[in-house]
């Protein structure tokens, strides 16, 4: 419940700070280079993965590791409050939320209407658990790490496009820069950073290497 009530407060007080006092460029500029720096982080494992530099994700061992931590974190009365339970729950639940908020508060002022973007986004996530639960299968057979190279492409294309608009900060008129095409560039970008990320796996790649499955990160 309370981390429900967090994430419900945070919107409405974040949403009309920002969209009061901060300038548009400097929003876009502030989330696209945080949603640039997680994309290159997630693209440089799936990189070292892809050439053989770091190790593949056991997903079985990970779940037994953490069924495993949460088993030992130690026992809850009946009218006590499970507080590693209360932690994992609430990180996850408020981080993702935060973040979903930060890019839908972006997309909003950057068209000039936040309710439509709430609404997209609200839409967004009824076709996302529609689709997830009718292709839940044949998605589970898709490798990690094809799953994270896939995210870190969209954030870091993303996040490159906020980021050069979000430069027009520093400009005499403050206002965002526009990219040739609009948001077409966003598809240019995310196939830019596919193609440069395949020739650092191709330099990076070792022929002969054989990298043992780990649990880490």
């Amino acid at each position: 419940m309370q981390r429900k009530v967090a994430l419900a407060a945070f919107p409405a007080a974040a949403g009309y700070a920002l969209a009061t006092w901060l300038p548009e460029a400097a929003l876009q500029l502030a989330i696209g280079g945080l949603l640039l720096i997680f994309g290159l982080q997630w693209l440089r494992k799936a990189i070292l993965r892809s050439s053989g530099h770091k190790a593949m994700h056991d997903e079985d061992q990970i779940y037994a590791e953490e069924v495993a931590a949460a088993r030992n974190a130690g026992e809850v009365g009946a009218k006590g409050l499970d507080w590693f339970s209360f932690v994992i729950s609430f990180k996850g639940v408020f981080l993702e939320g935060v973040e979903v908020v930060f890019i839908v508060i972006t997309f909003g002022l950057s068209a000039g209407n936040l309710p439509v973007a709430i609404a997209a986004a609200v839409a967004g996530v009824l076709l996302v658990l529609v689709v997830g639960i009718a292709v839940r299968g044949p998605l589970s057979k898709v490798p990690e790490n094809t799953l994270k190279y896939g995210v870190g492409l969209l954030l870091a294309g993303f996040g490159t496009y906020w980021s050069v608009e979000g430069l027009g900060v520093f400009t005499a008129g403050h206002e965002s820069l526009e990219w040739p095409g609009a948001d077409l560039a966003i598809l240019v970008l995310i196939a830019a950073w596919y193609g440069l990320s395949r020739l650092m796996v191709r330099a990076l790649r070792r022929p002969s290497a054989v990298v043992p499955t780990t649990s880490g990160s």
